[in-house]
C-alpha cells in the first residue's frame, strides 16, 4: 500500500511539472531554456512554441509548431541561419525585445527592436504568430513574427510590399526538409507592372500564379472555399495577398517546399495528414516561360508549344526545346489591325504591363490601338461582369491553356499579311466544306 502511495504522488508531481512547463507569456524573468519541458503556448492551444530538433541533428532551433498534431509540423523558425550546437540555449525577452542565447552568453539572434520596451510581455497567438508587447499597452504590436516569414503562410499573413518603408513580405523555401537555413526559392509579389505573385530561384522567376483578377490569381484554380476568404489589396501605399480563416476549427496553411513548390494544405482529423488542396507541379506549362515568347503552353494539345496567331517559331532542335516565336511579318501597326480572342487563358507575365481600374474592355482596345507598341489587351478584373484595362507591350511570355477557369485574352494582329492569314484559312475550311 506505501509502494502505491508513493506511484501516485509521483504521478501526481509529474503531472504537476508537464502542466508547470507550460507558459502562456514570456517576460523576463521567465524565460524558455532548452533542455527542459518548457514552452509557450497560444490560448486556444492550437500552437506551440520553444526549442526543437530536426530528426537526429545536433542542430538546435526555436520555433513554432502545431501543438497537437504529430509528426511535428513547424511553421516557423527565429535562428534558421544560425542553429545552436547544444541544448544550453535560453530564448529570452529583454527591453530590447527577443533574443537566443548560446551556452557562452552569446546572442545569436535578436528580433532587434527600434526601440527599448518598459515592460516587454510575448505572447503566441492562435493564429500563430508570436508578438513582443508593452505590458502597458498591449493594444500595439511592436514586433511580430509574422512580419518575418519562413517557407510557411498562415491565415492573417502577408505576402507583398509596403511602397512606403520598402518592407517586403515574401517565403523562403528551407534547404532541405532536415534543414530549416534559406534555401534556393522564395515566393511574393513582383510589382514590376501590374504585380504578380511569383516563386523565384536566383532572382530569376521559375513558376508565376499570376495578378489579381478579382477572383483568384490568374494562374491558379478559381480560390472558392467557405471556410475561408482570400485577400488582395493594391493602392499607392501598398500590395498584399493574405488568407481569411472563416472556420476556426479548420487548420490550414501553404507552404513553399525546398523544390520550389507551393501547396495548399488543410489537417484532417480523420486520416491524421495533410490534404493537399492546391500545387503549383501540376503539368509542364507551370514552368515559368517553357515555350518562350509568344506562345501558348498546352499539356493536352498535340503540340505543347503552340506560336500565336500572327507569329512563326524562331527554333525547335531535336530534342522539343522551343525557342519562343517572332512577328510573321514585321510591317508596321495601322488602322486596320484587329484582336483575336482567346479564351480560357492564364493571363501573360505582367512584369512589363500597364493597367488603369477605372476604364471600360472597349476603351481598352481603343487605347491599345492608338499604341504601336500594345501587343494585347485584357480587363484587369472580371467579378461583376468585368472591369479596367490591362495592356502588354512588345511580347507575350507565359501564356498557357487552364484545364478550368481562364481568361479572355485579345491579341493584336497586324493589318495585311496576318489578317490576310486568317481569311485564308477561313476560306480554305469553306472551300473544303463544299466538297465534303
Amino acid at each position: 500500500m506505501g509502494s502505491f502511495k508513493r506511484l501516485a504522488v509521483y504521478s501526481l508531481l509529474l503531472s504537476f511539472i508537464r502542466i508547470s512547463s507550460t507558459l502562456s507569456i514570456l517576460t523576463p524573468t521567465q524565460p524558455i531554456r532548452d533542455g527542459t519541458n518548457e514552452t509557450l503556448v497560444s490560448a486556444g492551444g492550437t500552437f506551440e512554441a520553444g526549442f526543437f530538433s530536426i530528426s537526429n541533428s545536433k542542430s538546435h532551433y526555436v520555433g513554432i509548431w502545431y501543438k497537437s498534431i504529430s509528426p511535428r509540423t513547424v511553421v516557423w523558425v527565429a535562428n534558421r541561419e544560425e542553429p545552436l550546437t547544444d541544448s544550453s540555449g535560453v530564448f529570452q525577452v529583454n527591453s530590447d525585445g527577443l533574443s537566443i542565447i548560446n551556452s557562452r552568453g552569446g546572442r545569436i539572434w535578436s528580433s532587434n527592436l527600434s526601440k527599448t520596451i518598459e515592460k516587454p510581455v510575448v505572447q503566441l497567438l492562435e493564429s500563430g504568430n508570436l508578438v513582443v508587447k508593452d505590458r502597458q499597452n498591449l493594444e500595439s504590436i511592436l514586433w511580430q513574427s509574422f512580419d518575418h516569414p519562413g517557407d510557411t503562410f498562415l491565415p492573417g499573413m502577408k505576402l507583398g510590399r509596403n511602397f512606403k518603408t520598402g518592407q517586403s513580405l515574401a517565403l523562403t523555401s528551407w534547404k532541405n526538409l532536415d534543414d530549416p537555413s534559406p534555401g534556393e526559392f522564395s515566393m511574393g509579389i513582383d510589382t514590376h507592372g501590374l504585380p504578380q505573385l511569383v516563386v523565384t530561384k536566383g532572382g530569376s522567376t521559375v513558376y508565376r500564379a499570376g495578378s489579381w483578377n478579382g477572383l483568384s490569381f490568374t494562374g491558379t484554380p478559381t480560390l472558392n472555399y467557405s471556410y475561408m476568404k482570400f485577400v488582395f489589396v493594391l493602392n499607392e501605399e501598398e500590395v498584399f495577398y493574405e488568407n481569411e480563416i472563416l472556420n476556426s476549427s479548420i487548420l490550414m496553411r501553404s507552404r513553399l517546399t525546398p523544390e520550389g513548390y507551393p501547396f495548399r494544405l488543410t489537417w484532417s482529423n480523420q486520416k491524421t495528414s495533410w490534404d493537399t488542396h492546391y500545387s503549383s507541379n501540376m503539368d509542364e506549362c507551370e514552368n515559368y516561360g517553357l515555350c518562350g515568347a509568344n506562345t501558348n503552353c498546352n499539356p493536352r494539345g498535340t503540340k505543347v508549344c503552340e506560336c500565336l496567331t500572327g507569329f512563326t517559331a524562331k527554333s525547335q532542335d531535336s530534342n522539343g526545346s522551343f525557342g519562343g516565336c517572332g512577328r510573321t511579318t514585321q510591317q508596321v501597326c495601322n488602322k486596320g489591325d484587329r484582336f483575336q480572342k482567346y479564351e480560357g487563358k492564364k493571363l501573360p507575365d505582367t512584369s512589363s504591363s500597364w493597367y488603369d481600374k477605372t476604364i471600360s474592355l472597349r476603351e481598352c482596345e481603343k487605347l491599345c490601338l492608338s499604341n504601336c507598341s500594345c501587343t494585347a489587351y485584357a480587363n484587369l478584373n472580371i467579378s461583376g461582369g468585368g472591369s479596367g484595362c490591362l495592356h502588354w507591350f512588345d511580347y507575350i511570355m507565359d501564356m498557357r491553356e487552364l484545364p478550368e477557369g481562364g481568361q479572355d485574352f485579345y491579341l493584336r494582329l497586324l493589318a495585311g499579311s496576318e489578317l490576310n492569314i486568317i481569311s485564308s484559312f477561313h476560306m480554305t475550311l469553306a472551300f473544303s466544306s463544299c466538297f465534303s
